[in-house]
């Protein structure tokens, strides 16, 4: 599962540097949510964000096309989330603050 998760980690670092002002500032995490399920969540600089998503949700939504194309030839189920650092740091704080 490893290598796999290496393989779409990788695809989405390319892209997403590819696409964003600020690549300095991105940050890739991974979770493992079962066997052969994944979720990864992009968290960038807010404009980035913005960015990354593009117009009507159209370059986000190619981006994961491609990535669960990926993910099916390994028989992995994937989902990708695109968050800014401002919006990442409130769910940290209400999961906190729940108790999870």
């Amino acid at each position: 599962m490893k290598e796999v998760t290496d393989k779409l980690r990788n695809f989405l670092q390319y892209v997403a540097v590819k696409l964003i002002d600020e690549p300095s500032q991105a940050q890739l995490k991974v979770a493992e949510l079962g066997p052969k399920r994944l979720r990864f969540k992009l968290v960038l600089a807010q404009t980035d964000v913005a960015v990354l998503i593009g117009r009507n949700g159209f370059t986000a939504s190619a981006i994961r096309s491609v990535l669960r194309a990926a993910a099916d030839r390994e028989g992995v189920q994937v989902s990708l989330q695109i968050h800014s650092h401002e919006e990442e740091a409130e769910f940290m704080a209400r999961e906190g603050a729940d108790g999870r």
